[in-house]
């Protein structure tokens, strides 16, 4: 159970590092445009806003990567907790706030990584 809810958490941070590039450097573009459902219009009048939330994201990956890496397995539990616990608020605050596709794209895996680290610590 360990390896898998090593996997979960890797994936979580990907998905993450992926969310920063599209919205800190795609947003703008064909992909950016598709994956968030805007016109290039109101893509240019918050690409500002976007590189910021990209940058969240982007915190919220190294955190889980830090809790892949870090030697103390007790701190690393907490990390992992912790950063996960972040990712299934953001996801629920984004789902009910902005898209209710949030919840399934990134509430939803935080919540199933988290479940998998809880019963494999």
């Amino acid at each position: 159970m360990q390896a898998l809810a090593t996997i979960l958490v890797a994936l979580i941070a990907l998905e993450h590092v992926y969310i920063l590039i599209l919205e800190m450097f795609l947003w703008t573009t064909p992909r950016g445009l598709k994956a968030f459902g805007m016109t290039p219009a109101q893509a240019e009048a918050t690409k500002t806003l976007a590189a910021n939330q990209g940058l969240y994201n982007g915190f919220l990956a190294a955190g889980l990567v830090w809790s892949l890496l870090h030697p103390n397995p007790e701190v690393a539990f907490q990390l992992k907790l912790f950063f996960l616990g972040c990712v299934v608020l953001v996801g629920l605050y984004g789902g009910a706030t902005a898209s209710r596709k949030i919840f399934v794209i990134q509430a939803l895996p935080a919540a199933i990584a988290l479940v998998a680290v809880l019963i494999a610590g």
